[in-house]
């Protein structure tokens, strides 16, 4: 049991019996604030303090032993750091070591691939481009695997492992088709290769808004010009979009301030102290779809939305996320702050997972479907979400690092209003307010259940 789960424990026990921290910290002799950073998993309390605890929350001592030293898995998340020719990861990599073990972290660095492969002699001039990028994601894949194992059995509470690119950056130098007969050959999909990762944080190329400071004399792999870099970085962009945790970190400041904002998004998407979710929602004009589509920065996502029975302040759903047919399972809780802020805490489930917290859905609120377009725009990331019953009108989102961040919309976007603030364009309570014909009816959705438990059946034999 790692030092939150504990004193998560403890909480549990000194609440039962009706106890403040401030009362327990005179029995033991020391402060209410000593006794809140032990449930707060910051600090453990002594042996002897631990007795004391036993015989006052009616426990035996043996059995709050066994729960401290209990084991289990960190909790492990897994990061990109991509981004175009000359844009600072290098120095980043730097950054966030030193910035996230401070935190609590143990930081583990997956180094770019291609630069260990092409120093090397395994390069495309010696292979076929395909033969090279299926060498270059075998060996990736290989590295993460191990880099995953490590991490589960470490002794920690918390693991940040920090890949320099993922597997998806190939895409940005192949063909569409020639990445897709790569991920088959791997055996997996691009919703799966995506989202592999948790979180991908793309730092822009000096070749844009800052050529004076682009040079390849700092890495051997790196050959390009500056009209290259730019539109490598954009092949960047344009191959990861689409996935839910997408951040793009721009020249628009000095190079120090830029790492800042890096260090800021990974601690927002992080949680520290705890996740937030800070997101701008507005009701635009529905847009020309097939012109969004003919964007290289916009990926089309199906996206089935079911929501959980919970308590008035806090918010569970499950929700399939689906490209071109292959989909992933997630559940997301939220707990409001303000209308602008609220925790959020989400993880991928399997297919059994999902169909078991089925029997968990809210009478009182429908399943929603919409078709989501992410959009890279500018170095920001919007998602238009398109609802089927909806000929006129459309929702954009905006997620942020900072409340008091000012974004603009896409010029060829009209913006009707902002309704951030706006309870009626919540998707909880749309799913209990909106129209019939905008949802899934209950009959479809019961056949919908049972053909998932048949697939899954199936899937076991």
């Amino acid at each position: 049991m790692n030092n939150i789960e504990f004193g998560n424990f403890l909480r549990d026990l000194r609440e039962k019996k009706g106890f403040t921290q401030e009362y327990v910290g005179r029995i033991l002799g020391i402060t209410d604030k000593a006794i809140s950073k032990w449930e707060n998993g910051k600090s453990k309390p002594n042996i002897d303090q631990l007795l004391i605890l036993a015989d006052k929350y009616g426990i035996s001592a043996e059995k709050l032993i066994l729960k401290l030293k209990e084991r289990k898995e960190p909790v492990i998340h897994k990061i990109v750091l991509t981004g175009g020719p000359c844009a600072g990861k290098t120095t980043a990599l730097t950054w966030i070591g030193n910035y996230f073990t401070e935190k609590g972290y143990k930081v583990l660095f997956i180094p770019e691939t291609a630069t260990e492969l092409i120093p090397n002699g395994v390069n495309p001039s010696s292979l076929s481009n395909f033969d090279f990028q299926k060498l270059l994601a075998r060996l990736q894949l290989i590295k993460e695997e191990t880099y995953e194992e490590a991490a589960r059995k470490m002794d920690v509470d918390k693991v940040l492992i920090v890949c320099d690119r993922g597997l998806i950056d190939n895409k940005a130098y192949m063909t569409n088709e020639e990445f897709i007969k790569l991920l088959d050959f791997y055996k997996t999909n691009l919703i799966k290769a995506k989202e592999s990762y948790d979180a991908v944080f793309h730092l822009v190329t000096a070749a844009k808004g800052k050529p004076e400071f682009y040079t390849t004399s700092n890495n051997v792999a790196r050959s390009e010009g500056i009209k290259e870099a730019s539109s490598l970085d954009d092949k960047l962009i344009s191959a990861w979009t689409g996935h839910p945790h997408f951040r793009i970190i721009d020249n628009s400041t000095d190079f120090k301030e830029k790492l800042e904002r890096l260090i800021k998004e990974i601690t927002s998407f992080l949680g520290e102290p705890e996740p937030l979710e800070i997101e701008r929602k507005y009701l635009i004009e529905r847009p020309n779809l097939n012109n969004l589509l003919d964007m290289p920065n916009c990926t089309k996502v199906e996206i089935t939305q079911t929501y959980l029975k919970s308590s008035d302040d806090t918010e569970r759903r499950i929700r399939k996320r689906s490209i071109d047919g292959d989909y992933m399972l997630y559940l997301t809780e939220k707990k409001k702050i303000n209308e602008l802020k609220r925790v959020e805490v989400e993880k991928r489930l399997t297919e059994k997972e999902y169909l078991s917290l089925l029997d968990e859905t809210d009478p009182e609120r429908k399943t929603i479907t919409k078709t989501r377009y992410c959009l890279s725009y500018n170095n920001h990331y919007f998602e238009i979400d398109i609802y089927p019953e909806w000929d006129k009108e459309a929702i954009m989102e905006i997620e942020l690092s900072d409340e008091n961040e000012v974004v603009s919309a896409p010029e060829f976007i009209e913006v009707i209003k902002d309704v951030t603030d706006d309870k009626a364009y919540k998707n909880y309570n749309m799913a209990k307010e909106m129209p019939k014909q905008y949802i899934i009816k209950e009959d479809i959705w019961n056949i919908y259940k049972y053909l998932m438990t048949i697939r899954i059946c199936y899937m076991k034999k």
